[in-house]
Parts: structure tokens; sequence; C-alpha cells
């Protein structure tokens, strides 16, 4: 089963989160100067509100939404914190909204997923649910950008196949446009210690490991 909101809560209430680097991965930056990111911009498992932060401060409108309560207190303090105001964060569960037929979130041009598709590496039926919403939520022509944790290397985390991926958005629905290798950048905390073996921090505390950055146009 997908983990509960207290489990996501405690990381962020303890600071234990792998995830939180102090700034967006740096796949999300490329994309954008890339010219990849458009119109209206959905974060899902927004988290720290690091991308959120970073596009709404470049003129996007994005909202970032989170399962965890404190994942969003957090959020909200980060944008304070980096002077962004305007960022905006809401809770929402991704799987829920799937089972419930409801939308109250509205619809997207962009979603940009990071690190959250590989969360459902062991629940197929949350997998499903969730990629339910995200065609729901991104509009026809629309692109999902997808960066997750790869199991071409060692590393930590959930790690994934690219066949997950592509399993997981053929058609009706979705065309995959682009599926690559890239990089996914953490922290070392308690939570990935074990995992994490010799992988060395960088200047910045950061380590890296193997991901996959898929782009993804929804057709129907």
């Amino acid at each position: 089963m997908t983990q509960a909101p207290e489990v996501w809560n405690s990381a962020y209430d303890n600071d234990t989160a792998p995830w939180i680097i102090g700034g967006p991965q740096p796949a999300i930056v490329e994309l954008e100067r890339a010219g990849h990111i458009r119109g209206r911009v959905l974060d899902p498992g927004a988290g720290a509100g690091e991308h959120t932060i970073a596009l709404t401060a470049l003129g996007y409108d994005v909202l970032g939404v989170d399962l965890s309560p404190s994942a969003v207190a957090y959020a909200r303090r980060n944008a304070a914190a980096k002077n962004v105001p305007g960022a905006r964060f809401e809770v929402a569960d991704m799987v829920a909204l799937a089972r419930s037929g409801d939308n109250p979130l509205g619809t997207f041009d962009t979603i940009v997923d990071s690190a959250l598709f590989h969360v459902f590496l062991a629940d197929a039926a949350a997998r499903a649910d969730y990629v339910r919403t995200l065609h729901r939520l991104c509009v026809p022509g629309g692109h999902l950008h997808v960066l997750a944790l790869s199991n071409a290397e060692e590393g930590f985390g959930p790690r994934i196949g690219a066949e997950m991926i592509r399993d997981s958005f053929t058609a009706p629905g979705w065309a995959i446009e682009d599926l690559r290798s890239d990089r996914y950048y953490g922290r070392i905390t308690e939570t990935i210690a074990e995992q994490a073996g010799d992988l060395t921090p960088d200047a910045a505390g950061r380590v890296e490991a193997a991901a996959w950055l898929a782009r993804i146009r929804r057709i129907g």
C-alpha cells in the first residue's frame, strides 16, 4: 500500500526527507530553459515546494499540491523565506481524486512530476489511479514531465525501470515523446543512510542517483 499522510508528515516535521536539497532539481530547471514548461502548471507531490517556487518566480501560473499537510506547511514557509509570496500550495490526494471522480484543481497545460510517480513502485492499483488523475487534469495536447529514480544503477529510494513508465503511459490517452536517462539529487538522511552506501556528497551536500526523465503528451 502507498504510505499514509502521517508517514510523509514525519519526514517534514523531523527534517528527515532526503529529497529536500534547498532548490529545484537541475533536470526540471533544464526543462524550463528548453521551453518545455508552458501555460498553467501543476506540481503534484510538491514536497518542499522548490519547483512551484522556482517556476512562480519566473512568472508561471503554478499550483503545488501534496498529500501531506506538513509538506504544504513547509512549502509555504519555504516560499515566504525565498520571498515568493505568490507561490500557491494545497493539500490534495492525487490517488483519491481518481477514485472520487472530483476535480477541485482544474486543468493544466503542463504537469511536472518530480519524484512522485516512482513512489507507486509496489502499488499497481494506486499507480493506475494516479495516472488516471493525471489524464483528467492535463488538457488535450498538454504535457506531463516525469522525473523518477532509475533502477539502472545502485542508489536510494524506490527505483523503477523504464518499462514501468512505458506501460503506464501507453495509448489510448498518452504518447511518450521522449524517455531518457538523467540524474536526480538528494541528501543523505537517516531515511536513506543504509541505501546511500559509498555515495559522496558534493560541495552543496547533495548526492546524485540515476533517473529517468520522460516527456509525455496527452492525446485523448
